[in-house]
């Protein structure tokens, strides 16, 4: 088998969120490097994934053994500012709904973390966020 592709765990990850927010009420979603210019008034996510430091599961060479490859999602949640948390901390229940304690297509998803409310970027919104760490075996 050919070692695992980011691509692949990466599509995985944000297709499950892109259909999920393309659900009513939609949602708009921006994920890593994709500009965007958010409507005022209006709520939307921002999903950013990054991996981490991968591990060795099993001893051996470049065929017949295993590695952890492991990663974060961090997904921003912002609704208008000046309105309460409570539409905020909703699409955040939907987004720890979505990925918590799950596998899908290989990938685990651990407990999320959040909603943490953290300080408005871009100015304007209420904005939380909701953390998720993952990890894939790549079987080699």
């Amino acid at each position: 088998m050919p070692p695992a592709s980011r691509n692949t765990i990466r599509a995985t990850i944000e297709s499950r969120l892109a259909a999920e927010l393309a659900l009513s009420p939609a949602i708009p979603v921006v994920f890593n490097n994709v500009s965007y210019a958010p409507t005022p008034n209006s709520s939307w996510v921002q999903c950013l994934l990054s991996f981490g430091a991968n591990n060795y599961l099993t001893l051996g060479s470049t065929t017949d053994s295993d590695n952890r490859i492991v990663g974060v999602i961090v997904v921003n949640i912002f609704t208008p500012a000046g309105v309460g948390s409570g539409a905020n901390f909703t699409i955040a229940k939907r987004i720890r709904d979505l990925y918590n304690r799950v596998n899908v297509s290989g990938v685990y998803f651990d407990a999320p973390i959040g909603p943490e409310v953290v300080s408005a970027s871009p100015e304007g919104y209420f904005q939380t966020q909701v953390r998720v760490t993952f990890e894939f075996i790549e079987e080699l």
